[in-house]
């Protein structure tokens, strides 16, 4: 099974894809193009590029990527040792920055806690997590932040806030996380509701939207046979929802169901999804 993912530079989707061959993580080299340069044109960009340094085609081969259209194609990628030289010749005051993201990848808990989230879905686990209980999303928060925060899984028993909003009280959270575990789930409306009310109760001290979206989602799946593309919800629409979600949740309700697919055992949507949930949380 082919293995992907998608990293963000300066908010550019940088894909990559595993290859089984040679055991390497191989990155599509119109993306770097477009990272670097921002672009307009990063595939007339990297054909020019390729045009006029001849070196760069004996560092490249083609494998399938996802594109935006959803389907698959075949596409120039590079590993990692080889994109110093595609960096080195693009003429980018960033290139110092994209080269220690690149090389940054993996030792972050962000990082880290993707690669287990990823896990969840690889190993079966998903599937034995309880769903929309508090219990359900105690045991995804546990399991990506296991082992990097010492508070992995439970419940905080401190306030806290974000950007001036004061979440639920922690002294009225067990009975206010009692009250969201039983509200109803039959229609996308009140899924969408509960979602939002456990969002304000924000129940861990950190790591609640990257749960919570795969909270989410097991929800829809359970309920609607549907769950969300997040790749097709706008990262400051979504923020912009969520924040306005306490007292108007419209627009997340909109996102949410134009975002809606029935490609609900799909390992690509999946990962995709956890991707671009740890987009959103990037500052």
């Amino acid at each position: 099974m082919i293995k992907t993912s998608i990293r963000f530079f300066e908010d550019i989707p940088v894909r990559a894809v595993w290859s089984n061959d040679d055991s390497k993580w191989w990155f599509c080299a119109v993306d770097i193009a477009e990272a670097l340069t921002k672009s307009k044109n990063p595939r007339v960009y990297w054909a020019q590029m390729k045009r006029r340094n001849p070196q760069l085609i004996t560092i490249c081969k083609q494998l399938k990527l996802a594109a935006r259209d959803g389907k698959s194609y075949l596409t120039d990628v590079i590993e990692a040792s080889g994109v110093n030289t595609v960096v080195a010749l693009i003429p980018a005051r960033n290139r110092e920055n994209f080269v220690r993201w690149l090389s940054g990848m993996g030792s972050t808990v962000d990082e880290k806690s993707k690669k287990k989230a990823y896990e969840l879905f690889e190993s079966g686990i998903i599937d034995e997590i309880e769903v929309g209980t508090v219990k359900g999303l105690q045991q995804i928060h546990g399991y990506i932040f296991g082992g990097l925060y010492d508070f992995a899984g439970q419940i905080r028993g401190l306030n806290i806030a974000k950007g001036g909003f004061a979440f639920a009280p922690a002294m009225y959270l067990k009975e206010n996380l009692a009250y969201i575990e039983k509200m109803p789930e039959n229609t996308l409306e009140e899924i969408v509701k509960k979602y939002v009310e456990m969002n304000i109760a924000h129940p861990f001290r950190e790591g609640n939207g990257r749960s919570m979206r795969i909270w989410l989602d097991l929800i829809l799946k359970k309920n609607l046979h549907m769950c969300v593309d997040w790749s097709k919800i706008d990262k400051q629409a979504y923020l912009g929802a969520m924040r306005k979600s306490p007292v108007d949740a419209a627009d997340i309700y909109r996102l949410i169901e134009g975002a809606l697919t029935g490609q609900i055992n799909d390992r690509e949507m999946f990962m995709k999804g956890i991707d671009y949930s740890y987009y959103y949380e990037e500052e």
